[in-house]
């Protein structure tokens, strides 16, 4: 069997051509999707994506990416950061579950059959209102359009608005947007990597959740999606307890040494990254135990 047989027949297996009524090329079937994310521990959507609990997404929103990555270094799950991105609104984070949608330059034996199959279901011409309009809340539409900024507009103001419209969150794609005026009044985040005036074109959707890449990251579907100031990270379900029980300590400890800090008593070395006086050590102990209701 050569390497090439090899795999195109593995790539046969992991993916399944999906039914014409979604119409776009590759997808993972819920065995698959189950079987590529074993280690989630939480529940799944009817088509086999993590679901992790919107209770856990809520305590996400209070980590900073730097809490994040010492979990996941350790884990060895070290690409899962991406930055370098215009930001819309880096007041606000960004949170949700990933639902990933893969395009590429355009090829038109390839197109014809799936947007034939799109139109034959009455699904419309275009191929990033198909992806938009399978969003529920607490979903972030995560986009590998290879970094394509003329023609590579994800969406403009109106359909910007329909994705905050069905999530409540917002959007990161690896490509462009268009109408920014329009859409920096919609109270969402989203990061992208440039702006400009033209339509999405000479580009095909060629899966939707699948493994997808995002500059240095790899997304998978159900993925916790986690944007602030500085970047992105993609954080697999089966982290995500852990990162939020430890960033519990950590502010814990943030506070206290803050606090000490600005007394103006103290030198940095004093007090971090811990306290070397054993009466403050022993004090900030006490004050952890006490915030941890131990």
């Amino acid at each position: 069997m050569t390497n090439g047989f090899r795999f195109s027949l593995v790539l046969a297996i992991a993916f399944v051509t999906i039914p014409a009524s979604q119409a776009q090329l590759f997808t993972l079937s819920r065995e698959d999707m189950i079987k590529y994310t074993a280690k989630n521990p939480f529940d799944r959507f009817p088509d086999g994506r993590p679901k992790v609990p919107d209770a856990l997404l809520e305590k996400v929103k209070g980590l900073s990416l730097e809490e994040v990555f010492p979990v996941l270094q350790a884990a060895r799950f070290i690409n899962q950061y991406e930055g370098n991105w215009r930001i819309l609104h880096p007041e606000n984070k960004l949170v949700g579950r990933a639902v990933t949608a893969q395009f590429m330059p355009l090829r038109a034996d390839v197109a014809d059959i799936s947007e034939a199959a799109a139109k034959a279901k009455g699904l419309g011409n275009n191929a990033n209102q198909r992806v938009i309009d399978t969003l529920q809340p607490g979903d972030v539409l995560v986009v590998d359009l290879f970094g394509k900024v003329e023609n590579g507009t994800l969406v403009g103001d109106n359909l910007a608005t329909a994705i905050y419209a069905a999530t409540r969150t917002g959007f990161v794609v690896d490509g462009s947007i268009r109408d920014l005026t329009g859409i920096f009044e919609i109270p969402m985040a989203a990061y992208f990597r440039n702006v400009h005036p033209s339509a999405i074109g000479n580009v095909m959707l060629t899966g939707l959740n699948i493994p997808v890449r995002i500059g240095n990251a790899t997304v998978m579907p159900g993925d916790v999606v986690l944007g602030d100031r500085e970047g992105v990270y993609f954080i697999p379900p089966q982290f995500v307890e852990e990162i939020v029980t430890k960033a519990e300590t950590t502010h814990i400890h943030d506070e206290w040494t803050k606090a000490k800090f600005l007394t103006g008593k103290y030198k940095s070395s004093d007090l971090y990254p811990t306290p070397k006086d054993p009466e403050l050590k022993k004090e900030y102990e006490e004050y952890l135990k006490k915030k941890l209701g131990k």
